[in-house]
């Protein structure tokens, strides 16, 4: 079995030699720059790993494994845009450096590049892996419509905060290792297996950057610390401290949730002090935990040997532990 390291090397060599168009330039010279920002390239990277797993041809699998990057990269395009991020891993977005209408025609180009990526493989497999990505983009389209709503709507549950995330991010997990599984043949149970494995570490991975948005390094996270307060995202921390502060709390909270007009570093630091006086970095990685245990006890069910699974199971625990 390869390692990350390894793999990671190879997606990158294959995205340096992905072969754009020259013109029009304003229509591909944002694409190459989006995908060249950098990034772990953690979702092809799973393709290959849980293809090699189930002894597939890992050549089969580097294109779709590409158009999985593709499109990740279209999504995070576009989130950029509707959240009016101005930084993307330390750089500009492609809507600030460009304009918002270059940004959402280029968005929509990796999307048609990212399916005719996915259909260069074996075809045996090649059409019902393309029904499954299909699936897959629209479930994570609703996902950020559901984002999206939530930002304005009165209330949001926790378990609606929840299946927004398995929507938005964690499905997309759960593909790509799926992804690499059809590829490499492995029975439907055990492709089961692995996407439910993808699915829970999704969750998971989202609630920690829930965390890593308000509590990390902004040099190492690569965008703006307490960009999700200012944008009054209901994640996981704020939908906690709603639950569980004071009457007094829940108010400063909805003033906060409603101004329109206010100096971004204080409202960050009024939410941040909230969320420490109510431990809700501690009960949110609580919740974190639960969800990677769900991952791992879907993993161990594969009927893979276990020297065969350590690769992909060390990674799984490496994500839970990063700084961006």
């Amino acid at each position: 079995m390869h390692d990350f390291p390894f793999f990671q090397k190879l997606i990158e060599e294959e995205i340096r030699n992905l072969s754009l168009p020259e013109q029009p330039s304003e229509l591909y010279d944002p694409i190459r720059y989006m995908l060249t920002l950098g990034g772990k390239r953690i979702r092809p990277v799973l393709v290959l790993m849980s293809c090699e797993m189930f002894d597939g041809n890992i050549s089969n699998a580097i294109h779709p494994a590409i158009g999985i990057e593709v499109f990740h990269n279209f999504t995070l395009l576009h989130d950029d845009i509707m959240d009016k991020a101005p930084l993307r891993r330390s750089k500009p977005t492609v809507h600030t450096r460009w304009n918002t209408d270059v940004a959402i025609l280029s968005g929509d180009t990796m999307f048609v590049q990212a399916c005719q990526l996915m259909l260069k493989t074996d075809q045996t497999c090649a059409l019902p892996m393309m029904r499954h990505f299909l699936e897959t983009a629209v479930k994570v389209c609703e996902g950020q419509q559901w984002d999206m709503s939530y930002q304005t709507a009165p209330k949001v549950s926790i378990p609606e905060y929840l299946n927004m995330i398995e929507l938005k991010t964690a499905v997309l997990l759960a593909s790509s290792l799926k992804c690499g599984a059809m590829i490499a043949k492995a029975t439907e149970e055990d492709q089961q297996h692995i996407y439910d494995f993808g699915k829970n570490l999704g969750i998971a991975f989202q609630l920690h950057d829930d965390i890593l948005d308000v509590y990390g390094d902004e040099q190492k996270v690569g965008k703006q610390t307490g960009g999700d307060i200012i944008a009054n995202k209901k994640t996981y921390l704020l939908l906690k401290a709603q639950e569980v502060g004071t009457k007094d709390q829940q108010e400063e909270l909805a003033h906060w949730l409603t101004v329109e007009k206010f100096d971004q570093n204080e409202k960050v630091k009024a939410v941040k002090n909230i969320f420490e006086k109510v431990r809700v970095k501690e009960l949110s990685k609580e919740v974190m935990e639960q969800y990677f245990n769900k991952a791992i006890e879907a993993f161990d069910k594969i009927s893979v040997a276990s020297e065969k699974k350590s690769i992909v199971k060390s990674l799984a625990e490496t994500l839970m532990i990063r700084e961006k």
